[in-house]
């Protein structure tokens, strides 16, 4: 379907803005994801404060080339959708976690991640990191090995002087 010249203009200048505000921004592969599949990804992208629109390459590759983006864009091919949100591992995670689940339909072609062109394997390894709370809770283990051993020894002592 044709889009007039107002439309394109509209979809332009959100492009940009959508380009110059995001952290991280992932583009996704959506050829063959039905309907349910689609909103059922959408509803959960939402619930984790990320954005997600359908984009025309067209138009995305004319605001990609005004951008002032290093490295090398990754080849955008078949239908294109966007991702983006203020997190930088968030959409590039919740993504890769439905390409997981749709894997015949849904695919991860690169991204932008803190200004920088990624690839595809370099966005798959960006979505293999754990989440915050994961990495604190992670942490905080890490930080209570030592006092928990230490803990269990004072114990085997305090066993063997009674």
């Amino acid at each position: 379907m044709a889009i007039n010249r107002a439309k394109k203009e509209e979809i332009v200048n959100k492009l940009k803005k959508t380009f110059k505000d995001a952290k991280s921004l992932v583009f996704v592969n959506f050829r063959g994801l039905g309907v349910v599949k689609a909103t059922e990804m959408r509803r959960a992208l939402k619930g984790e404060s990320i954005s997600y629109m359908v984009a025309k390459k067209t138009l995305t590759n004319r605001v990609l080339d005004i951008q002032k983006i290093t490295g090398t864009k990754p080849e955008l091919e078949g239908e294109l959708a966007l991702a983006w949100g203020e997190d930088l591992v968030a959409p590039a995670r919740e993504v890769y976690a439905f390409q997981k689940k749709f894997p015949e339909s849904l695919k991860i072609l690169g991204g932008i991640f803190d200004g920088k062109y990624m690839d595809k394997l370099a966005m798959e390894e960006i979505a293999l990191i754990p989440g915050l709370d994961v990495l604190r809770g992670k942490f905080v283990n890490i930080i209570n090995s030592p006092i928990q051993r230490v803990a269990v020894a004072l114990g085997e002592i305090a066993k063997l002087k009674n």
